[in-house]
Formats: structure tokens, sequence, C-alpha cells
């Protein structure tokens, strides 16, 4: 039996690092549990906890501790409206970052989300 080919080698180690590569972005999320709680909440500023857990893959109880750490901190703000709860967020609020060019966090999540969420993030703070 002879000695693989360098070519045959090199497809292998290209699959071997691509693989790896693959499952290491799979289990690394470039945005935050918060970040990614506030644009669903932009998205559909009425879903439940329930909702925002099934939608991003994290626990119902990982929900219920995020929303109301956004809503102590002031990025979001929830009212009741019947037996549901809407939530406003708060987009003229900076981002808890420490460079000295702060975006508000409606800047940020316009990114993203794209107009739909620009359009149901309401700026009430200082222009």
């Amino acid at each position: 039996m002879s000695a693989p080919s360098l070519h045959s080698q090199l497809k292998t180690s290209n699959r071997f690092l691509e693989t790896e590569v693959y499952e290491k972005v799979e289990s690394w999320s470039f945005l935050t549990s918060h970040a990614r709680v506030l644009l669903c909440i932009a998205h559909d500023p009425g879903v439940r906890l329930r909702d925002i857990a099934a939608s991003l893959d994290i626990t119902e109880r990982s929900a219920c501790g995020i929303v109301p750490d956004l809503t102590a901190l002031g990025y979001v703000v929830k009212q009741k409206d019947g037996r549901r709860n809407r939530y406003q967020i708060q987009a003229h609020l900076p981002l808890p970052e420490t460079t000295s060019q702060q975006p508000a966090i409606g800047e940020v999540l316009a990114l993203p989300a794209g107009t739909s969420a620009r359009l149901r993030v309401t700026r009430t703070g200082p222009a």
C-alpha cells in the first residue's frame, strides 16, 4: 500500500481545519445574550419572555434574568398591557463601554435589526 499523496494529505488537513473553525464559530457569539435580547425586544416590543428564550436558544430562566437586568439599568422600560408586558427601549442611552465616543443603544440596534426595528425604537431622551 502506497503512502497518501501530498495532495490528499493537504485536503484532509484542510477539511480538519475547516471543521475545527466551524465548530469554534458555532459555539461563539459576537453579541452577548443581553444584546440579543435587546434585538428581540426591538423587533417585537410585545414579545413574551418564553418567545425570547425560544428564539435565542437560551433558557426561559436566563431570559427572566436578562430582561430585569436591562430594566434595572434603564435600557428597557416595562409597561403592563393587560396580562402581557410591552417593552420600550431607551434608544438615547449610551452603551456601557469605556470608549470616549459611545454610540446610543438605538444606533447599535438599528444596524443588525434593519429598518423595521428603527421604526419601533423611540428616542425619548436628550437630542
